[in-house]
């Protein structure tokens, strides 16, 4: 008698949540910092943007892009400068339960390559980047294509 026994495949793209997918540990900075710890924490961690947080509030995001472009380009000393003056204020944000098709909207709509990702308490939890969505098996064509159309000209 043969024994029948249960197996579970990784669930398909459609079935994905973003929680499934996002980045569970999520490293934020204070706005009131200096961009010189801002840039140590993104060293020591091996990422390249932080959610901004004024205390509980999320507030911007920080990437190492906009403290070369914003800061070190304009002469500003990363020690003085507080992340609140190097960082983008509008934070393109998505829920955990959501699917992962509307992450690929956003950034394709909103022209960003990450998102922070929000808790059912509107709290940061997690951050999902365009290439999260590329490591989904058959999913880096949709990747590639919504990256074609971040680097379109508007």
């Amino acid at each position: 008698m043969k024994e029948h026994t249960e197996t579970r495949s990784a669930p398909r793209r459609h079935q994905m949540r973003i929680s499934d997918l996002m980045t569970k540990s999520l490293e934020t900075i204070e706005a009131s910092e200096s961009l010189r710890e801002a840039a140590e924490r993104m060293r020591s961690y091996g990422i390249g943007a932080l959610p901004v947080m004024d205390g509980e509030q999320l507030v911007g995001m920080l990437t190492d892009r906009d403290i070369t472009v914003r800061a070190t380009a304009a002469g500003k000393d990363p020690n003085r400068t507080l992340v609140r003056e190097a960082m983008t204020h509008a934070v393109i944000t998505c829920d955990a339960d959501a699917p992962l098709s509307e992450a690929e909207h956003l950034m394709e709509e909103k022209a960003v390559r990450r998102l922070v990702v929000l808790d059912g308490y509107k709290k940061p939890v997690g951050l999902i980047s365009l290439d999260d969505l590329a490591m989904v098996p058959g999913e880096a064509r949709h990747a590639g294509e919504v990256l074609k159309e971040l680097n379109t000209p508007l």
